[in-house]
């Protein structure tokens, strides 16, 4: 299978931008292909990196939001209470009107678009295309509201109809459909998407951030010795850093957790450090890598908020070096990311940047 790459999408009506807003990772043929780029199996060049830099405020995360919550919902919305609210916030003067989501992305060697329109209440429109020739439905499902209930089309999607006109109004048909084994949307469900970004916004470093990536890196050997090898290059003094599993509580509750400890040699001796007592830049290092590495071994996107936050500055070249070196991202994964330091102008190409300066449309940097 001929893993996704993401070519950009769309979205309206979304928290802070009300406007229709597009974030676009292809690239023309005008663009000298770096090893930040490459060339998807349908013949576009698409960007490797997308950085989206900005003050506080500016509605950098809101930015990234859409397709953290476009991964959730076709992937997991199935595993939510079925009058729960779809976890989406309208634009304050816009508030009874729909939000609409759009993303276009290669999978399994060909080109997609997903098109979703929907209230915290309910789906409205969900929608799915493949380019043949041109643009295709695979699925359109529209909310009748005379009916109260789905009018559902379908071409080569395989769902039972009987199924499909049952699908719940908070949950995705893709998601739907995975339930009932259909191949498609099977693949189409699996964890592509790695970030740290949720409904609320990005999801804070401290110690459960750090005991989630322990646990993460203990049942991921390669990447733990990845993981090593990168953090014992950019911290001097940090030699290792082993997991111990340890029982917290009572002994009788049997709750055990992953705990990461430090390793540091001095002269001919060597130390073992809690984790807790390491910078906040190895602390931040070692979780953000637990989502990187991940991206990195499976393809797919990496969506991270606040990428240098906690972390040294000299790090944020190496790090993102990783995702141009196709020894260590074989699968072409993506990222795409926030940030503050204007030091990402000097690494990589000013198509790959977006600018975003307050809650008015986003500006490519042209300069």
């Amino acid at each position: 299978m001929v893993l996704p790459m993401l070519h950009g999408y769309a979205f309206s009506n979304f928290q802070s931008f009300r406007d229709r807003t597009e974030v676009d990772l292809t690239l023309t043929r005008k663009v000298t292909l770096t090893d930040w780029m490459t060339e998807t199996p349908t013949g576009e060049r698409v960007s490797k990196l997308m950085a989206v830099v900005g003050p506080n405020g500016s509605g950098k995360t809101a930015l990234v939001k859409p397709m953290a919550f476009l991964s959730w919902f076709v992937s997991q919305s199935f595993q939510i209470a079925q009058d729960a609210l779809i976890p989406v916030t309208p634009h304050f003067a816009a508030a009874i009107d729909p939000t609409e989501f759009e993303c276009t992305l290669d999978f399994d060697g060909k080109l997609w678009r997903y098109v979703l329109r929907c209230t915290p209440q309910r789906v409205l429109h969900e929608a799915l295309y493949q380019r043949r020739e041109r643009f295709g439905y695979v699925f359109i499902r529209d909310w009748d509201e005379t009916r109260k209930g789905y009018v559902v089309k379908q071409q080569e999607f395989g769902l039972a109809a009987q199924e499909a006109r049952k699908v719940r109004q908070n949950v995705s048909l893709i998601s739907w459909a995975a339930q009932f084994g259909v191949p498609l949307a099977t693949r189409m469900v699996a964890p592509y998407v790695v970030t740290n970004v949720n409904v609320l916004g990005r999801v804070p470093m401290g110690e459960q951030a750090v005991l989630a990536a322990a646990q993460h890196f203990s049942v991921h050997p390669d990447q733990k010795e990845r993981m090593v090898q990168l953090l014992s290059a950019w911290d001097l003094g940090l030699t290792s850093v082993e997991l111990q599993e340890i029982t917290i509580n009572t002994p009788e509750s049997g709750q055990k957790v992953w705990v990461p400890f430090g390793r540091h040699k001095h002269h001919q001796t060597e130390i073992q450090l809690p984790f807790a007592w390491e910078s906040s830049g190895t602390q931040g290092a070692f979780v953000l890598l637990s989502r990187l590495l991940t991206a990195l071994e499976i393809g797919g996107v990496a969506i991270i908020d606040e990428f240098e936050n906690d972390l040294h500055p000299h790090m944020l070249e190496p790090i993102l070096g990783l995702f141009a070196n196709p020894s260590t991202n074989p699968h072409q994964a993506q990222l795409l990311f926030t940030c503050h330091a204007v030091e990402v102008l000097n690494l990589i190409h000013k198509s790959q940047v977006m600018r975003k300066r307050s809650i008015n449309p986003v500006l490519p940097l042209t300069s």
